[in-house]
């Protein structure tokens, strides 16, 4: 044998050994060092030297098998069939490539294809004996899983009893993954304690599904999608997927509805293109599109390769992650003088969108993850959340780097930076003063989630603030509009709409003041809480940390958070002068007319409402005695129906649940329960 053969062969070894640790790191540990593109470039060398040299092709190359090796936290479970995965194009030409070859196996070209959104999630078989469910396994190597029935029967959206009239035996294949709003939600408490943040969805999923405690996975409330009959025994004879989709939904699995059924090649791509627009409107991570040949004589025609079905093949969307020097860490200060350290890095393309910055949260998670400046690091982004650095390349490390230090003044007010006792979150201690903290607290008081003051943005803000206008929220209901006209963009129009916002916001309910004002802990629900109990900001103001927490639903922490921000001199002073200039502090008695026309009523909303937002539903709701829940049960008193709507429709269909569409729901809010059936 040659040198050079030598050499590759020295590569083939070296790239085997590369890519079964990192596939350790990122299915078993839950914890990757690289990013998807950097695995993905792995793989493709060590599949071109394979071609070149096929007699240097093992059994144990990792291209020759499925993935993850099993973790052995849970009992083995042995696949009745394997579970394979797919191969990957990133390209029209890739995909053209596939469909050439694929019919050049069967003999023709398949009539049909069903293409399907390719889940960021956690893959699993699900068995059923005599509709019972009775078995829940990881993909594992796609021969042998791990046995997580326990967690998994703890999810809502996987069925314990199938509808109709379901078969002897039947095994069916499933992403579980966790919805973004979930995520964000979890991160945010996370956050809120002071505790590190989640990776990102698809890794907390599967955290949440291998590990030991069944109640810990229904706590997530993670989600499935079923996409492929596995097994069957009985039941109906199939011709084609489509057809097998169909049918499995109708037993009452969740089959995702943006799916289609296409018969031509431009319908495939038009899929694809479709899919990658909308690749961030969903409440769940997608990362690609999957598409199957049709019918089921053609999959069997096809085959399969020793890792792969030909009859399938995953189209890649562009990367989520991505490697980029980290140029320098700063800091800003949020609304509560909370400092958050920040990335700035070399701009980089991820998801679509060039990123130059990314959060790191606070200074143990810089630590944790050893970020140096100077370091090559690993860049995610995930549908509209802020970027984030996931790790950094240790060994292309400088030699002369060291670790980031918390500055110990505020770089914006130069007062001093602490770490309160027992909080993770560094804290600038000039107050108000901060200009920093004041910017991002009046882009917070006038946002939607406060008190809605259109026009009043972060350029606004800035303009404000830099030409003295105002000096703290209460300053924007006493704005000099004729000082105002004066800069540029600001003509009689303009002004006049700011003015009619500004006056209506002197008058939302007392929960949107108490939300705008920003006080730790205290989100949307709480807020309402506090205001139904307390009826005024005054009561709220002299109540005591034990009053405060007799409220549902509000712990200790809260309670002394809140009783804490009273006692502030500086936000005592703000109150008093909000109060002087008008702002509306009590919950007016017109509001007491309606706050229990909807008490017993339980809410569920599928879909996309054009007339409202989420939080707009749960404060519409919750300030009329009602009750959002997430999902339909024989406890739902209505579903609310907007544009897409999810198998929520479906289940309160055969529940024989109250279905309104957005103009009944607007009569609902009027009206009350009266408007229902119940």
């Amino acid at each position: 044998m040659s040198s050079s053969d030598n050499a590759e062969r020295y590569r083939i070894a070296e790239l085997r050994e590369q890519i079964e640790f990192h596939n350790y790191r990122y299915y078993v540990v839950d914890n990757p060092e690289i990013s998807d593109a950097e695995y993905d470039a792995l793989v493709l060398e060590l599949q071109d030297l394979e071609a070149d040299y096929p007699e240097l092709v093992t059994q144990d190359s990792p291209t020759q098998r499925v993935g993850a090796s099993v973790s052995g936290v849970f009992p083995p479970v042995t696949h009745r069939r394997r579970m394979f995965s797919l191969d990957n194009v990133g390209t029209t030409e890739d995909l053209t490539a596939w469909q050439n070859r694929l019919a050049r196996v069967i003999g023709r070209e398949p009539q049909a294809y069903s293409c399907e959104l390719k889940i960021d999630g956690l893959a699993v078989s699900l068995t059923y004996e005599d509709g019972q469910f009775l078995q829940a396994a990881t993909r594992g190597d796609g021969v042998t899983g791990e046995d997580v029935t326990a967690n998994v029967r703890a999810i809502d959206s996987v069925p314990l009893r199938l509808q109709g009239d379901p078969p002897s035996l039947l095994e069916v294949r499933g992403e579980i993954y966790m919805p973004i709003s979930v995520f964000e939600d979890l991160n945010a408490r996370q956050e809120e304690l002071g505790e590190k943040p989640y990776a990102n969805p698809r890794n907390t999923a599967a955290g949440s599904v291998r590990q030991k405690h069944p109640g810990t996975t229904a706590d997530r409330k993670l989600s499935i999608w079923v996409y492929q009959l596995g097994y069957l025994e009985g039941g109906p004879v199939l011709k084609g997927h489509w057809e097998a989709l169909s049918w499995l939904r109708s037993l009452g699995f969740r089959v995702n509805p943006t799916s289609s059924l296409v018969n031509s090649a431009r319908g495939i791509v038009e899929y694809v293109q479709q899919a990658l627009q909308d690749r961030h409107a969903h409440d769940y991570e997608i990362d690609g599109v999957v598409i199957k040949a049709d019918a089921l004589v053609d999959q069997e025609d096809a085959a399969f390769t020793a890792k792969s079905p030909r009859w399938a093949v995953a189209y890649k969307f562009p990367p989520e992650e991505r490697g980029a020097l980290l140029r320098d860490i700063q800091i800003s200060i949020g609304r509560t003088g909370a400092v958050t350290p920040y990335a700035v890095i070399d701009p980089v393309l991820v998801g679509g969108v060039t990123v130059t910055t990314a959060t790191l949260h606070n200074e143990r998670e810089i630590l944790r993850k050893d970020l140096r400046i100077g370091d090559t690091v690993i860049v995610r982004r995930a549908g509209d959340v802020i970027p984030e650095i996931v790790s950094s390349i240790v060994s292309k490390r400088l030699k002369s780097s060291c670790p980031w230090k918390m500055p110990t003044q505020c770089p914006f007010c130069d007062n001093a930076i602490v770490l309160p006792a027992g909080e993770a979150k560094h804290r600038c201690t000039g107050g108000f003063s901060c200009p920093s903290r004041m910017r991002e607290y009046l882009f917070h008081f006038a946002s939607r989630s406060g008190l809605d003051i259109e026009g009043i943005g972060y350029q606004t803000v800035d303009l404000l603030l830099e030409s003295g206008l105002i000096r703290d929220p209460a300053d924007i209901f006493a704005i000099d509009y004729d000082q105002l006209r004066e800069f540029e963009g600001w003509g009689e129009v303009s002004v006049s709409n700011l003015s009619t916002a500004i006056d209506a916001a002197r008058k939302r309910p007392l929960a949107r003041l108490l939300t705008a004002l920003g006080i730790p802990l205290v989100g949307g629900t709480t807020a309402r809480a506090m205001a139904r109990h307390f009826g005024s900001l005054e009561r709220l103001g002299e109540a005591s940390t034990e009053d405060i927490s007799r409220i549902e639903g509000i712990g200790p922490e809260i309670a002394r958070s809140v009783r804490e921000w009273f006692l502030d001199p500086e936000t005592a002073a703000l109150v008093e002068k909000l109060a002087a200039f008008g702002i509306r502090m009590t919950d007016l008695p017109t509001d007491s007319a309606t706050s229990k026309i909807l008490d017993g009523v339980t809410v569920v909303i599928t879909g996309t409402l054009s007339g409202y937002t989420r939080e707009e539903v749960v404060a519409a709701v919750e300030e009329r005695g009602g009750r959002i829940a997430r999902s339909v049960s024989s406890n739902t008193s209505v579903l609310v129906v907007g544009e897409s709507p999810g198998s929520k429709l479906k289940k309160a269909r055969d529940l024989g649940t109250s279905i309104l569409d957005e103009v009944a729901f607007a009569e609902l809010l009027t009206e009350g329960a009266s408007r229902l059936e119940i």
